[in-house]
């Protein structure tokens, strides 16, 4: 069972044909129950996937192996695509951006594509769907005189562009890592890189295996789809291409930022370290100066003299003065 993230599985049935759509809302197994197909082909969109009682029911509607079912409700699959005999299961992840906790957010979507029926079964309601609705309900829509196997590549193409938007706010993150590593590095930039780094690695493990169950879609005659939109699924195909070398040049630049925060970390280091140094040389001559008249002689010059405390203070600041006019003639002294 995957995580619970929302309080009450929701059903919702989309029927189309060329002549229109009709849509309904089921509250109860009971009133799916008694519906009757009115169009010839159906997308039947669940939200919820933490109670069994629903599954089963469409399960055996839609004679679903008890595999998928399983597979389905186990929210924590990895991109793939099973194919049976009446009907084709496809896992893919779906990301959005949670943006208070500047993080991505990944859900499990599952889609079983039959010859006049998509079944598509969501963990919570992201509205990444709702633009195909829209474009079924549409008085002069195309999509509706698709087959289903078109509207399971509309689907799959929505999620593929939702990763262009997942991979831009990883790109302006790590832009804006960038530049505080530049100029302000400090520990907490350093949580930050490993975090931005964890969303792209997750990404990435979205992405690599779709590829390949796109590639082998487009490829198979099974039936399922159509040769016109096999070639779709090419173009969906060479955008998760496209995301792939995007997103190394974002992995790529993570880790130069952590080659950039070491290296801004360890030059602040040296800046202080040499400032340190230059301090401790310059009270050198007086440690020595006062260490020499601290030694224990009973006859020993400037003693008995009345300026001779003046005069020593005077060889101490005259040495420092002279010290620290040569490290500033040398640059020593400058931090950059």
């Amino acid at each position: 069972m995957g995580e619970i993230k929302t309080d009450k599985p929701s059903i919702t049935l989309i029927e189309f044909d060329a002549g229109g759509i009709t849509e309904t809302h089921f509250d109860s197994l009971e009133a799916s129950r008694q519906h009757q197909p009115v169009r010839e082909k159906l997308w039947l969109n669940v939200h919820g996937l933490h109670d069994p009682a629903v599954m089963a029911e469409i399960g055996r509607r839609f004679k679903l192996h008890p595999l998928v079912q399983e597979d389905i409700l186990n929210t924590q699959q990895r991109p793939k695509s099973d194919e049976f005999a009446d009907y084709l299961y496809i896992v893919v992840r779906c990301f959005d951006f949670d943006p208070e906790r500047h993080c991505l957010n990944s859900d499990q979507v599952s889609i079983v594509l039959g010859r006049n029926f998509v079944l598509t079964f969501q963990e919570r309601p992201t509205g990444a769907f709702e633009a195909i609705r829209e474009r079924l309900r549409a008085e002069n829509g195309a999509m509706r005189n698709h087959g289903a196997d078109y509207l399971a590549y509309a689907l799959l193409d929505t999620l593929v562009d939702r990763y262009f938007v997942m991979l831009d706010h990883l790109t302006d993150e790590a832009e804006e890592l960038e530049e505080q590593a530049l100029n302000h590095p400090n520990p907490a930039l350093l949580v930050d890189i490993n975090r931005v780094k964890h969303e792209a690695l997750t990404l990435r493990r979205a992405i690599w295996p779709l590829r390949e169950v796109l590639n082998n879609m487009s490829r198979a005659d099974n039936g399922f789809f159509s040769p016109d939109t096999r070639l779709y699924l090419r173009d969906i195909y060479d955008h998760t291409v496209h995301v792939l070398e995007s997103l190394e040049s974002v992995r790529d630049l993570l880790a130069d930022l952590l080659d950039i925060y070491l290296s801004s970390v360890s030059n602040r280091l040296n800046s202080e370290v040499r400032i340190l140094t230059v301090l401790t040389t310059l009270f050198m001559p007086a440690t020595l100066i006062a260490g020499i008249f601290g030694m224990n002689f009973r006859s020993m010059p400037l003693l008995e003299e009345a300026d001779g405390f003046r005069l020593a203070m005077t060889l101490m600041a005259g040495a420092a003065g002279l010290m620290a006019a040569v490290f500033w003639r040398r640059n020593w002294l400058k931090t950059k």
